[in-house]
């Protein structure tokens, strides 16, 4: 007996290929980044976020963040990443009561409407923009110390009302200590999705704008090479996904999305957690500048490139786009 094949016939109708496509793209599945920043008096672009329509990703005033979130709510966002960028900087003993006051301010307006992630990082808070506390030579970044502030500021946001706590740091231990903090102050409902897989990427610029996290200063430390994974080491991805979830992660996270689907593929397989993977800003922003130049089709460009994230084994997407996902998604 022989049959007819034809790939084709299941691509002649819109009706037909929807019926028979195995990556579903929904917006539930989607998390959009909000950065919130003290002591500016209005809404500032981000750029490559922002958008020629105005319609994007802004630097937003603790009134405007509020207003941004409603209107998400009505686009269909329901899980939001807060970051919280203050204006003090210091090299030690952080406050973290900025972010923690809108971590409050957003769960009382918005009770549990919302699923509020908070990134746990000490890059905007500190004045040399690295990611933890340095040593006396202004060379390195001291493990131990970083992470019993991250611990300190993961539980101030859980107290404040965050849902979720998510490291980004790439410290050592991390996510263990901020596990047993909360745990020791009756919070061990709140979730941790730990940035498990962050790579030293370039292309975190319009991001670094945004939160004033860029590295600078008169110090010897001028990058993040000696705490994110280097490109070439997929294998350190594995070694701290693996360490991450040992020690109590609830959620993984692959970062940046595009140039490590292959890293995505394999962890996703070889970890049974839920897998996150972050859009970062210069891989959204080089779709926006884009589509600006009339070089690519905006909307098809990031429905291509989600659909790239969830082949690859992500259940959570993280992207700038979250709140145009219902209606860009309608497109398909």
């Amino acid at each position: 007996m022989s049959y007819s094949i034809s790939n084709r016939r299941i691509r002649l109708s819109p009706q037909a290929r929807a019926l028979t496509r195995e990556i579903v793209l929904t917006p539930q599945k989607m998390i959009q980044p909000l950065f919130v920043v003290e002591g500016i008096k209005s809404r500032e672009p981000i750029p490559g976020l922002s958008g020629a329509d105005n319609k994007g990703t802004f630097r937003d005033t603790t009134e405007s963040v509020l207003k941004q979130i409603e209107s998400d709510l009505k686009a269909g966002v329901k899980s939001f990443l807060l970051f919280g960028v203050p204006d003090s900087k210091s090299e030690n003993n952080f406050k973290y009561d900025f972010t923690a006051n809108q971590i409050a301010s957003i769960r009382k307006q918005f009770g549990q409407d919302v699923l509020l992630s908070v990134d746990v990082c000490l890059c905007s808070y500190t004045s040399h923009g690295q990611c933890g506390i340095l040593n006396d030579s202004l060379d390195h970044v001291v493990n131990g110390a970083t992470v019993d502030a991250l611990a300190k500021c993961a539980l101030a946001y859980a107290q404040a009302g965050a849902d979720c706590v998510a490291p980004s740091d790439m410290m050592d231990g991390r996510v263990g200590a901020i596990r047993r903090a909360l745990d020791e102050h009756k919070l061990e409902n709140t979730l941790l999705m730990s940035y498990s897989a962050k790579f030293h990427s370039g292309f975190y610029g319009p991001f670094r704008v945004a939160a004033d996290s860029a590295p600078k200063g008169e110090v010897k430390l001028k990058d993040r090479a000696t705490y994110q994974i280097d490109p070439g080491n997929p294998s350190d991805a594995l070694r701290s996904s693996l360490r991450d979830a040992d020690e109590g992660a609830d959620i993984l996270m692959v970062k940046p999305g595009l140039p490590y689907l292959d890293v995505l593929a394999q962890l996703s397989a070889e970890i049974p957690l839920p897998w996150a993977v972050y859009e970062v800003s210069g891989e959204y922003a080089a779709i926006e500048l884009m589509a600006e130049k009339g070089l690519i089709n905006r909307e098809r460009a990031h429905l291509e490139t989600w659909t790239a994230f969830a082949r690859a084994g992500a259940q959570i997407i993280i992207t700038y786009g979250a709140r145009h996902a219902r209606e860009w998604i309608k497109t398909l």
